[in-house]
């Protein structure tokens, strides 16, 4: 497989086991990226202990606090090589992320702007909900009616993404990847190999006839 379309090319199609995959990766690189960062505490002296923390979000969440004006008053306690790896490390699952996610949406026959109420939408109202309670708590019916929305929305790219099949056969953005995986994992014919049913017959040791010993007188 080729790894850098896979992981960084947004053309073409890939299955569900695929892009579950992708979000293994980048959940490994961040807990990766965690470990380094906690590491560089430790030798700097702003930390004492090294502590794994899983990240379910697959390092992600930091996206939406760039939006976030409550975040940005934290950036002068905070860290530079911290802040640096964040930066490096949630631009980079970003990218891995939107790659694979918009080849599986065409897989699904889908255009690759789907990923904006699929995944930044949900999730930017998921960041600011405790804002949005506040703002729709007097009114409490129509915040349970777009909490049900927001929440339906999510669901609706969830299964598109992770657990809807993909079409069948080729579409307007290629070929079916699991087709091809069928196709490399067939063994290809054998060709019919005349040597092996060719018999090759010595020649007879018997003298030719007519031929015989002649008597001594």
């Amino acid at each position: 497989m080729d790894w850098t379309w896979y992981l960084f090319r947004f053309d073409g199609r890939i299955n569900r086991a695929l892009l579950w995959q992708a979000l293994l990766i980048v959940a490994l690189l961040a807990g990766l990226l965690e470990i380094v960062g906690q590491v560089i505490g430790i030798l700097e002296g702003t930390r004492s202990t090294l502590k794994l923390d899983i990240d379910f979000d697959f390092g992600l969440d930091d996206l939406f606090k760039v939006v976030d004006p409550r975040a940005y008053r934290l950036l002068p306690s905070a860290d530079r090589p911290t802040l640096i790896l964040k930066v490096l490390g949630t631009s980079l699952f970003l990218w891995i992320y939107l790659a694979t996610a918009i080849k599986r949406l065409h897989d699904r026959d889908r255009s690759g702007w789907w990923i904006i109420p699929f995944f930044f939408v949900p999730n930017l109202l998921f960041h600011f909900w405790g804002l949005l309670l506040r703002a729709f708590l007097p009114d409490a019916a129509s915040f349970v009616l777009f909490d049900l929305a927001v929440h339906a929305l999510w669901l609706w790219g969830f299964i598109e993404l992770f657990i809807a099949s993909g079409t069948s056969g080729s579409n307007r953005f290629g070929p079916d990847p699991l087709a091809e995986i069928e196709a490399d994992s067939t063994p290809p014919a054998k060709s019919w190999d005349q040597s092996r049913e060719i018999e090759i017959v010595p020649p007879s040791a018997s003298p030719p006839g007519g031929m015989h010993v002649k008597r001594s007188a």
